[in-house]
């Protein structure tokens, strides 16, 4: 690395990457496309992790709530609005109206989660069938899949934890979901999505959270591997051979490093 290089890095900070693409409407972007309320979500609640206000941002999920078409959009712009500035009752209501009687909220094992994680960041209660549902589906691993039947992945496992978390579980369950996530950790201290698929910074992220939401130590070789990803403008790369989405992947990194699992309090 030259010294410029190394000046910049000093400089830039993650922060002021996914601040900077943010839009004049509101919404945030990646380099040369148009706002979508789904990036702007990720993109507030990694700045609110950080403690920057995003008012602009808040109203601009408001004013797009009209576009979410799936369970899983509406909660994590439900989740995005009450972190920010308060959540809207019609979001809140969407999500209500997707609760089933099995404990599911929505059509899959993920919008379930997202479900707990939108609906306790809005101050809600979560009934206890939900919980019920969502131990029902830890697999004998220790992790999550996105839907039943489907194998585990880090960030589902990461995700499920924190909404269990914020519910009051803790023993065996967490456990085997800890030790779960610990066997996606590679020597390069980064964790991967699923076995073989090699580290990347979100699923590094998500475990980051998962182990701070229980109150453990994530550890310092986590954190020196997103190091390694962060890039002179401030942002982060997916891993050490992509470098795609970066408003995406740094705004889910800013909330790790800020050492802050959703819920966001």
């Amino acid at each position: 690395m030259t010294l410029v290089a190394a000046a910049a890095l000093a400089l830039a900070s993650p922060v002021g990457f996914v601040q900077g693409r943010q839009l004049p409407d509101g919404g945030f972007a990646e380099q040369g496309r148009t706002s979508s309320p789904e990036l702007t979500a990720w993109a507030v609640l990694g700045l609110r992790s950080a403690g920057v206000a995003t008012p602009k941002a808040h109203d601009y999920l408001v004013a797009r709530e009209g576009d979410l078409a799936t369970t899983t959009d509406v909660e994590l712009v439900l989740a995005a609005e009450a972190a920010s500035g308060g959540a809207s009752p019609g979001l809140v209501a969407r999500v209500r109206a997707a609760e089933r009687a099995s404990g599911a909220i929505g059509p899959l094992v993920n919008s379930t989660i997202w479900g707990v994680l939108a609906l306790r960041q809005a101050g809600e209660r979560v009934p206890p069938r939900v919980v019920r549902y969502v131990l029902a589906r830890q697999a004998r691993s220790g992790g999550w899949g996105w839907a039943a039947g489907i194998a585990p992945d880090s960030n589902d496992t990461a995700a499920a934890v924190e909404a269990l978390v914020v519910l009051n579980v803790r023993g065996a369950p967490i456990r085997r979901a800890l030790a779960y996530l610990r066997r996606q950790q590679n020597r390069d201290g980064g964790f991967e999505l699923q076995p073989g698929r090699g580290s990347d910074a979100q699923s590094t992220a998500w475990a980051i959270q998962a182990f701070l939401a229980t109150r453990r130590n994530p550890g310092r070789r986590a954190f020196a591997y997103l190091a390694r990803l962060r890039r002179a403008d401030g942002s982060f790369r997916y891993s050490a051979r992509y470098a795609a989405t970066p408003v995406w992947v740094t705004s889910q990194v800013l909330s790790a490093l800020a050492r802050k699992p959703f819920p966001l309090r």
